[in-house]
């Protein structure tokens, strides 16, 4: 990935996660937490890879992405409206009366949403149900899924893996983000998911595992999914929850966790800081080998 991309990227993932705090942070509750542990693959995905266009949300030969942890809206709703799929000013009618934004992502309410989710376990197999419909019209085009870690307790899951596997479908690339956190707990105390990257492979699946904060890992794992011809993909995304929010980073009380609006605000002044002093840093580098 070259440094011009790699840029363009951290400073959209930047607004994305500072939209996020902000929008949480007004309301005064939420799932800070797996709303921030997925910024990045959310933004190389919508930023850099997807076929999607707010003008023609339905057309069909567009990629679809299933937000199976749904409780992670906030981050899509962010880079939803930073796209231009609805105004910038719902972000602030977040989980309140009569709004479009509901806590858990709504195809119903939300424009720009493909799947209705909330109910862990269930979006691998609408991601499944998407993709054979691709096949069986013809459509080129790619399904994403983004699921939670401790959602692979699911059975449901499971199923869904083997069904994907025996039908090939290679035109479904799958995420885990595995930030070793669920609502109860640690993922190992709640349910142990071992080595999670053997179970998939054992169900056929084509694994790969990347450090999920990490652009240009994320950018050659999802070059080398879709080249995939054969077989599904899941990578698996080491992630820290609550990535870049100081009072909640890789706390186990962030899952849906209470904070007011001047924390945010604090929380999204110590994230622009931290950026611009990494940006300048580099840029002064860069000048020196110049």
């Amino acid at each position: 990935m070259d440094t011009d991309t790699l840029r363009r990227l951290e400073e959209k993932a930047l607004r994305i996660r500072t939209l996020t705090i902000d929008a949480i942070g007004y309301l005064g509750v939420g799932h800070i937490g797996g709303s921030l542990s997925i910024v990045e693959v959310l933004t190389i995905l919508y930023y850099k890879y997807m076929n999607v266009d707010p003008n023609d949300m339905k057309k069909k030969d567009r990629d679809q992405l299933v937000l199976s942890k749904g409780h992670a809206g906030p981050t899509l709703y962010s880079v939803l409206a930073d796209k231009g799929f609805f105004p910038e000013e719902w972000l602030h009618t977040l989980n309140q009366g009569g709004t479009r934004l509901p806590s858990h992502a709504d195809m119903y309410l939300t424009p720009g949403i493909d799947m209705t989710a909330g109910s862990l376990g269930q979006g691998l197999s609408a991601g499944i149900g998407k993709a054979l419909a691709g096949r069986l019209d013809g459509i080129e085009s790619t399904v994403y899924v983004i699921m939670g870690d401790g959602e692979n307790n699911e059975g449901q899951v499971w199923e869904a893996a083997l069904s994907a596997s025996h039908y090939g479908l290679s035109n479904i690339i799958a995420f885990t983000d595995y930030n070793k956190m669920q609502i109860d707990g640690y993922t190992q105390d709640i349910m142990d998911l071992d080595d999670l990257g053997a179970k998939w492979t054992g169900f056929g699946w084509k694994v790969l595992r990347v450090d999920g904060h990490d652009f240009a890992a994320l950018d050659r794992a999802i070059r080398k999914a879709k080249a995939e011809e054969c077989r599904p993909t899941m990578i698996i995304l080491d992630t820290v929850k609550g990535k870049g929010a100081h009072f909640a980073e890789a706390k186990l009380s962030n899952h849906n966790m209470p904070f007011d609006y001047e924390t945010a605000k604090e929380a999204i002044r110590r994230l622009e800081a931290k950026m611009k002093e990494k940006w300048a840093a580099e840029d002064a580098d860069r000048e020196k080998g110049d």
